[in-house]
């Protein structure tokens, strides 16, 4: 149902069994999958292109112009996948040309109230965003990856699939995949253990990747002879050269 008070632009394309509130603002170059719900008071601008089975709720802004002040209007697009679910004044932003012109948002995601995406963000799939954390440009993240509530993660930062970033930390630096982190500085807090028990990995898996951990963390030596130790430990699995390669392809340097 598409409330008569809501505003579609002439050329936006609507998917089947979409809900439309009042007050809600379409532009003309979005793209809506099936199955959506939009809630009132929404504006999506685009160009945006949005998956099947998304919730958006109220107040939120979807595909707006970024807050990068070198951008010009040059066209760029955001890109978000299926079944995830936009809580109240969540704001996402497309991206510009000084990356990919692209945000792409993966599928079943959790943004909670008052979440922010910026401009060139990459986010990947079962997240979850606590209320106010906030991403910005450029910064990838990976699958099952939970930022706590007013946690915030530095531009061009990554953060790898399964961490935990607890509330109100400062992500200066790279997160390797599985790592708990906390602080502002954020800084190692261990492994998420029980995120990775919850995700069904096998207690030999985490057994090694915790011994990779203490390679990384729990010993003076340097990155690469950590990794050069973690290679000899000669237990490799598809879960451990996860981690492995979230330290080989930081660019900014983890946080240790």
């Amino acid at each position: 149902m598409i409330h008569p008070q809501a505003i579609i632009e002439p050329g936006a394309i609507i998917g089947k069994n979409v809900t439309i509130g009042p007050w809600t603002h379409i532009a003309s170059n979005v793209i809506i999958g099936d199955n959506c719900h939009i809630s009132s008071h929404v504006v999506i601008n685009g160009p945006t292109k949005i998956g099947q089975g998304n919730r958006i709720f109220q107040f939120a802004s979807i595909g707006e112009d970024c807050q990068d002040l070198k951008y010009a209007g040059e066209p760029t697009e955001l890109i978000i996948g299926d079944n995830n679910i936009f809580r109240e004044c969540c704001t996402i932003h497309r991206g510009t040309p000084q990356d990919n012109s692209l945000t792409q948002i993966g599928s079943n995601n959790l943004f909670m109230a008052y979440t922010h995406v910026a401009h060139d963000c990459m986010v990947g799939n079962h997240c979850i965003m606590a209320n106010n954390a906030s991403i910005a440009g450029h910064v990838h993240i990976g699958d099952h990856v939970i930022l706590g509530g007013m946690s915030g993660v530095h531009q061009f930062c990554h953060v790898g699939a399964h961490s935990f970033i607890a509330a109100n930390a400062i992500v200066l630096k790279d997160v390797p995949a599985y790592v708990m982190a906390s602080g502002h500085p954020a800084k190692p807090f261990g492994l998420n253990s029980e995120g990775l028990k919850r995700r069904g990995f096998k207690s030999e898996t985490i057994l090694s990747i915790k011994r990779s951990y203490k390679e990384i963390y729990r010993k003076k030596q340097s990155v690469d002879d950590a990794l050069n130790a973690i290679a000899e430990l000669g237990s490799p699995s598809s879960e451990l050269e996860l981690f492995t390669q979230s330290i080989k392809n930081s660019t900014r340097g983890i946080i240790r």
